[in-house]
């Protein structure tokens, strides 16, 4: 199953700027294995003395977005989940802004938040593994708009992509 597989009605237009990130050609367990190696040497890459920068006042530091990748993979991965199993409950959305005072990412190595993405993305790749396309394909609720299951894992991946941009941009 590629990318170019989803149909618009499958996703909210919201979305769109994440999965425009991924090659339309990739498969999606591909583009878990590829994000996870990515993700992996660009954090760990950031020069320590940039791994706490804020471009802005407001703005998150390296270290936060990677905890925010982490948060989220583990919201659209439960989305993901519950979608594949046919759960018709809608799924609320969720306000990314409050994660990051709680998630304490700037008392945290970048190792360790490494090793955290490292874990929950295999996890994501246990949950894959585990589904069959037909399933991936069904379309349930979350965050008011339709979504399928297989649009949720490729958010995940889009996303991370979006992020790393952002860092290289602004950053470093």
């Amino acid at each position: 199953m590629t990318l170019k597989m989803l149909n618009t009605s499958e996703f909210d237009p919201y979305y769109k700027r994440y999965l425009d990130k991924l090659p339309e050609d990739i498969p999606l367990r591909e583009s878990f294995h590829l994000g996870k190696t990515q993700v992996t040497q660009f954090f760990k890459a950031i020069p320590e003395a940039k791994q706490d920068f804020r471009y802005a006042p407001e703005k998150w530091t390296p270290k936060e977005v990677l905890q925010h990748l982490i948060d989220t993979e583990r919201i659209f991965q439960y989305r993901c989940f519950r979608i594949a199993r046919h759960d018709k409950t809608e799924l609320a959305g969720f306000d990314q802004n409050i994660y990051v005072e709680p998630s304490m990412a700037s008392n945290k190595t970048i190792e360790a938040l490494v090793s955290e993405f490292i874990a929950v993305r295999d996890s994501s790749l246990a949950l894959l593994n585990s589904l069959s396309d037909m399933d991936l394909a069904y379309i349930g609720v979350a965050n008011n708009g339709d979504m399928s299951a297989r649009a949720a894992a490729f958010v995940i991946t889009g996303h991370e992509i979006w992020h790393m941009e952002i860092i290289s941009e602004r950053y470093l």
